[in-house]
């Protein structure tokens, strides 16, 4: 029981000891936050209040972080850090605009294209007009698939054929895109051998980053740049988590 115990603590201290050394050393540091949805008023975790968000940039402005698209990244970094908004609600074109201008902020847009052209449950998504409109200043769009479905249990034939549609259709609305992919739902498959091979078609089809859930700060350059981590940022996290996540990622301690 104490050599478990001693194991544990151990652990923690790792964990701790690496993401502040990253804290201490930013220019080997990059944060990836993952958003969903803004509203003025937040009652579920993938929906960000808009006081709550403007809370959150308003910190980021006055911390001088380096705020960067994914086509911006270079291997000297400080206080590098990458917003990302997923799917394409209607509601980032409503409030996301105003705010980064304000906080003179970029924020990376995933799409999953059948989201954009058949919609997505309830929800009011974006048009591509709208997407269009969008200041490339300030908006990188991304990939997030056609179909939006979980990868880990898809053939390779069907990712890659899946990906191009999702291309295939950005470039048919000459909509500009980076090719940094968001998997669905934060999977792909793990098992050492599926992975390699599916990394192999994202290498095929020119696909540079990929991003997955991890809730980790990364180490940047990185020799994984399709298993980087975004922290995700949830709809009632206060300013102080949101600050500890910026520092630790997100740890189960908090």
């Amino acid at each position: 029981m104490i050599f478990y115990l001693i194991l544990m603590v151990l652990a923690v201290f790792i964990v701790l000891y690496f993401r502040l050394y990253l804290f201490a050393f930013p220019h080997n540091r990059l944060v990836i936050l993952m958003y969903h949805q803004i509203e003025k008023e937040s009652h579920e975790d993938l929906t960000v209040s808009l006081q709550n968000l403007e809370q959150q940039f308003s910190y980021l402005s006055r911390k001088k972080y380096t705020c960067q698209f994914f086509s911006e990244l270079t291997a000297s970094t400080k206080k590098n850090i990458i917003i990302t908004f997923d799917d394409g609600y209607r509601n980032n074109l409503e409030y996301l605009p105003s705010l980064l201008k304000k906080y003179n902020l970029k924020a990376t847009i995933f799409i999953p294209t059948g989201f954009i052209q058949d919609g997505y449950k309830n929800y009011q998504m974006m048009t591509f007009d709208d997407i269009r409109t969008l200041d490339k200043d300030y908006f990188e769009i991304a990939l997030h698939t056609h179909s939006h479905e979980n990868l880990k249990n898809r053939t390779l034939d069907l990712i890659e054929k899946d990906l191009e549609k999702n291309m295939n259709i950005l470039d048919a609305q000459n909509i500009a895109y980076s090719k940094v992919l968001a998997y669905p739902f934060g999977k792909y498959p793990n098992k050492e051998e599926e992975k390699n091979a599916f990394f192999s078609v994202l290498k095929k089809i020119g696909i540079d980053f990929a991003v997955r859930i991890g809730n980790r700060v990364n180490y940047y350059p990185t020799r994984h740049p399709y298993e980087l981590c975004r922290v995700d940022i949830k709809g009632k996290d206060s300013i102080i988590k949101f600050k500890l996540k910026l520092i630790f990622g997100r740890l189960k301690l908090f």
